[in-house]
């Protein structure tokens, strides 16, 4: 099953990634606390990277053109701090109607479809990320949670 997740992250549905991240957690030896905190984790990562993959416009939190959806990359937005930036990002674009932030070229960028942000905005804000201030900080504790969340994904890839 971890294969297929990897696998999966090219071409499947939010659907289909969502339920493969649950299988997984119900066949591990993970406690339920886990699989409480992950299977959201990942519904928010995936709200957003594969409309993001549907429009071939994938890029690293660094900004950097990625053509496809690996692994790697899902993991690189994993982090808590990486996050926010992607919800910021994707705030900026959607009011622009044009990819922000990013190496793609202007013409490129202008191809951008908005993006919903509603359920990593809702999961943000249940984390205490300010979705008004791009400079605020959060709480460590979220931080430090989310790298456990993060291990328990990467186990899963």
């Amino acid at each position: 099953m971890a294969h297929s997740l990897a696998q999966q992250l090219n071409t499947a549905t939010q659907e289909t990634i969502l339920a493969t991240v649950t299988d997984a957690l119900a066949q591990s030896e993970e406690a339920p606390f886990w699989a409480e905190k992950t299977v959201p984790f990942v519904k928010a990562i995936v709200s957003v990277l594969i409309p993001l993959r549907e429009q071939h416009l994938l890029f690293t939190p660094e900004g950097r053109v990625a053509q496809t959806l690996t692994p790697e990359l899902f993991l690189a937005w994993c982090d808590l701090v990486s996050l926010k930036l992607l919800a910021f990002t994707i705030q900026e674009s959607n009011e622009a109607h044009a990819l922000k932030n990013t190496d793609y070229d202007p013409a490129r960028c202008n191809t951008y479809a908005p993006i919903s942000l509603e359920t990593l905005g809702t999961y943000l804000s249940s984390y205490m990320i300010n979705l008004e201030n791009r400079d605020d900080d959060f709480p460590i504790a979220h931080y430090n949670l989310h790298v456990g969340i993060t291990t328990v994904v990467k186990g899963m890839l």
